[in-house]
């Protein structure tokens, strides 16, 4: 499919731009937004231990198809792609407003993050269609926008809808404007589609959704409602090892593969997509599990846990706009270790956060982790598509988006894991496990049934969340740590 560039001159380019931009919007704006409307969530629906699935039922869909939905578009046409993504989108919006319990709302998620999977390549590829290389500059400070806008008002929409209406909101927002990108994609985007032979890497796709599915579900109920040392648990750790390794060798011989293997020989895109992978974790981390610290433990309302989310909003797009100056002086190497080091910064805070420390210190730890992000993030993306040549930029683009939600799927899994686990054999040590689950828990996301609670019982579960938090914070130092090691490796010029 192609849009010739002097024609594209004749498009309502605007109206397009746009439309564009509310489509990112809804995709962007998910992460924050769900993540400060979570403790009002599961105190109404409960369900806990499942707290983690929200968000990776939604990256998981997202990351799975992520690749496919380019793919598609290059057959069909960006229009009907990025349409049907709106309206899937949408659908699991709508759903997910009316859940009345954790596994349908896990399931809506789910089918959000499918349509995801289509709005973010696409949006970019349209992007590249209807604008010559000079402007596409200035385009993608708008895009960038879209992201600072939608990280600064998610959370605070999330503590507005929670305080002051209710947590369906947070999922019903997005149809109105779903419908206006829509409609401004089907009246003023108009494409002339070349056929072409194009090959879908099925198998492909098969192989790394048997593998990636079965490691989130190991993740989230290792230890808690499986045993590490079962017979089924170790079923599932060699089904996704296979998985894993017929993926891999699909990828190595497909004609068309879903992740070109061969892009991974320029170190710039190796160390930068290890690093993105590991950052995905860190992300998903203080976005998912920060509104449980300042609520749960420290006692204050979704307003103020959504607060502590936006320093890290807002710390990311200045980082970025200042990390794009920097690598025109310092180079990728120097600005990314400047992103590195406030990374670990942003881990120290969090890993010495104490419920006595209050939400200014959670917010400086997330300022400090946004700033890392718009830094390395910067870096990366600029040092992978200067790497290779035009024809491998946007598969190169792309890898580099899977990784970072892949990481993020992983690392919500992962930390769930972690969090749950830690609560639990802080209950058992108590000798209360008999009495109290990990979904006990839900009740310290609720005032009232806070205060329903005896102070004993009460005092536990509380230390008992601050401890699994403490857990999580200090995995994420570590993860913080493990990317300044990866930076280090990045080429000093260029990529070799």
């Amino acid at each position: 499919m192609e849009i010739n560039q002097k024609n594209s001159k004749t498009l309502k380019r605007p109206l397009i731009l746009a439309s564009i931009m509310l489509g990112m919007f809804l995709a962007a704006i998910e992460a924050t937004i769900v993540a400060t409307a979570m403790p009002s969530i599961v105190a109404d629906l409960g369900g806990f231990s499942s707290y983690s699935w929200v968000f990776s039922a939604y990256l998981l869909t997202n990351a799975s198809t992520v690749l496919i939905f380019g793919k598609l578009s290059d057959i069909f046409g960006r229009k009907p792609i990025f349409i049907f993504g709106i309206f899937v989108f949408l659908l699991g919006s709508t759903l997910a407003g009316f859940s009345n319990s954790m596994t349908m709302l896990i399931i809506c998620r789910a089918v959000q993050g499918i349509g995801a999977g289509a709005l973010m390549p696409i949006a970019t590829t349209i992007i590249g269609d209807i604008y010559t290389k000079e402007e596409r500059a200035k385009i993608q400070g708008y895009l960038s926008s879209v992201w600072g806008i939608s990280a600064v008002s998610g959370p605070l929409l999330g503590g507005f809808f929670v305080d002051f209406l209710s947590w369906q909101y947070v999922f019903w927002m997005n149809i109105p404007l779903g419908v206006c990108a829509l409609l401004g994609i089907w009246l003023f985007f108009h494409e002339n589609i070349e056929k072409k032979d194009h090959s879908i890497d099925y198998p492909g796709v098969l192989w790394m959704l048997i593998a990636v599915t079965t490691l989130m579900f190991i993740l989230v109920e290792g230890g808690i409602g499986i045993p590490w040392s079962s017979f089924q648990m170790y079923m599932l750790i060699g089904i996704s090892a296979v998985g894993f390794i017929l993926f891999v060798r699909r990828e190595l011989t497909a004609e068309d593969p879903m992740m070109p293997f061969g892009i991974w020989k320029h170190r710039m895109i190796t160390v930068a997509n290890l690093a993105s992978l590991t950052a995905g974790m860190i992300l998903i981390g203080v976005s998912s599990y920060l509104p449980a610290f300042v609520q749960g433990v420290m006692g204050h309302s979704a307003t103020v846990a959504g607060f502590t989310l936006t320093t890290m909003s807002i710390g990311w797009p200045i980082a970025a706009v200042v990390g794009g100056r920097l690598l025109l002086i310092i180079g990728y190497r120097a600005t990314s270790m400047l992103g590195g080091g406030s990374l670990i910064i942003g881990g120290i805070l969090f890993f010495l956060l104490s419920p006595d420390k209050g939400p200014v210190w959670a917010g400086a730890g997330s300022f400090f982790i946004g700033v890392g992000m718009g830094m390395t993030n910067t870096s990366f993306i600029v040092g992978i598509q200067n790497a290779v040549g035009w024809k491998m930029r946007g598969i190169a683009t792309a890898a580099n988006m899977f990784m970072r939600t892949a990481g993020s799927a992983v690392g919500a899994a992962f930390l769930g894991g972690l969090l749950n686990g830690r609560i639990q054999s802080y209950l058992e040590r108590h000798g209360i496990a008999d009495n109290i689950s990990v979904d006990t828990a839900n009740r310290l996301l609720d005032h009232q049934a806070s205060n329903a609670l005896s102070k004993g019982t009460r005092e536990i579960l509380q230390e008992g969340l601050t401890s699994g938090l403490h857990l999580v914070y200090t995995g994420l130092l570590l993860l913080a740590i493990i990317i300044f090691i990866l930076i280090c490796f990045l080429p000093k010029k260029g990529d070799n």
